[in-house]
């Protein structure tokens, strides 16, 4: 066995935990394992270090559109997300993966509501053309086919956004008795409005953000398992095979499909996840037809729902977790431990993908902006990374931060 020197017991220690050797200390001394126990304890330790993160929730879903600022005009004007969080127009140089091999211009926004939830990041390329879908999209294809919107009262958002929309489907219910509907925006994106409790701060409106995503799988099963212990939606709310009442206006909607919605057990930890207040994710399998892959052909920020984004707190040891169990990091915007500028904010963002190639991102945030034009920017790295953030910071953000149909 090779040894080696060091300066201090605990460093001693942590090496023959991590690489199961034997280690000489400068005074001479000799601490001698054997192999065989340094690797059970070097087991135990990374589970330790791997259960070190939090994922507070989900904290925005990308859609790739084709006019950033009619996508964004919408999202404000129906439901109410209209805080600048970030923007940012510069070159995308860490998709290379997704993107072609080719760093790839593009205008995008982080855009949220006040009354909580997930946000809405709008994404456009600059100077490459998207490219939409070349086949007609149907519920429980490969991919995030919709978008779940928080809402209050359904049925009165129902006629409200009847009056002004022409897209928009029946009342109906999940099957576990959630009174929902579906809204198709002008780019053929499809959200379901769902009837969910919580809001954050109260801005006299029928929505707040994200609550959740429907997304197409190929085995349901594996998907659960996928979605439950890496991302800990471990709380199956329905299991549901048969035809959908409340699919009425989706394409391949009068079929026959496995529907699993999963939420999590416990309140989520973070600085955001008072904020974000609770998700959700359905998983939906094709029982009549074989599904195809929303973005196969395609690349990431074409048009269409491009990746679940999560927030993460500790994302070095997530990665480390998401190894261990089989799902690697496929990309890793700060390999070298360095701090990647999204504009107006900076953190860290990585990707992996689920079992069907779905992509999910995942952002600890380091630093965000509160008030821009006075220079006001809270700095994450410093404070307790379970403690929730207070919410006269976000009334301070949506006062700066506001943004008006234009």
């Amino acid at each position: 066995m090779e040894h080696f020197k060091t300066d201090y017991y605990p460093a001693d220690f942590k090496a023959i935990f991590l690489n199961g050797k034997n280690v000489v200390n400068k005074s001479g001394y000799s601490i001698t394992f054997y192999y065989i126990c340094g690797a059970i304890v070097r087991e135990l330790y990374f589970v330790s270090v791997m259960d070190n993160f939090l994922i507070a929730g989900i904290q925005q879903v990308g859609v790739g559109t084709t006019d950033f600022r009619k996508s964004w005009n919408w999202y404000i004007e129906m439901f109410g997300i209209d805080i600048r969080v970030l923007e940012d127009n510069t070159v995308a140089e860490r998709m290379l993966r997704y993107t072609g091999g080719v760093p790839q211009k593009r205008h995008a926004c982080v855009t949220v509501s006040l009354q909580g939830g997930g946000g809405l990041e709008v994404w456009q390329y600059s100077e490459r053309e998207p490219k939409n879908c070349d086949f007609d999209i149907s519920v429980g294809d490969l991919g995030i086919f919709a978008t779940k919107i928080k809402c209050r009262d359904a049925m009165a958002f129902h006629a409200e956004i009847s009056a002004k929309w022409h897209d928009v489907g029946p009342l109906s219910v999940l099957p576990d008795g959630t009174v929902c509907f579906f809204v198709k925006d002008l780019y053929g994106n499809y959200f379901q409005i769902v009837e969910t409790g919580g809001v954050f701060i109260e801005q006299h409106r029928l929505t707040g953000g994200v609550e959740g995503a429907v997304i197409g799988v190929s085995d349901i099963d594996s998907s659960v398992r996928f979605y439950s212990g890496i991302l800990g939606y471990d709380k199956v709310v329905y299991d549901y095979s048969g035809k959908s009442d409340d699919w009425g206006m989706l394409p391949a909607g009068e079929q026959n499909f496995r529907r699993v919605l999963l939420t999590t057990s416990k309140p989520r930890k973070g600085a955001f996840s008072g904020f974000f207040i609770s998700s959700s994710i359905e998983l939906v399998q094709a029982l009549e037809r074989t599904p195809r892959k929303i973005y196969e052909g395609r690349y990431w920020g074409d048009p269409g729902f491009i990746q679940v984004c999560f927030d993460v707190t500790g994302i070095r040891a997530f990665g480390r977790f998401c190894e261990k169990k089989g799902y690697p990091f496929t990309v890793d915007s700060c390999p070298g431990d360095t701090e990647f500028d999204m504009g107006d904010a900076s953190g860290h963002f990585t990707y992996i993908e689920d079992p069907d190639g779905t992509l999910l991102e995942f952002v600890e945030t380091h630093r965000i902006p509160i008030v821009k034009k006075i220079g006001w920017y809270l700095n994450m790295k410093k404070r307790d990374p379970e403690k929730r953030l207070p919410r006269f910071l976000f009334r301070m953000m949506g006062l700066a931060m506001r943004e008006k149909v234009s």
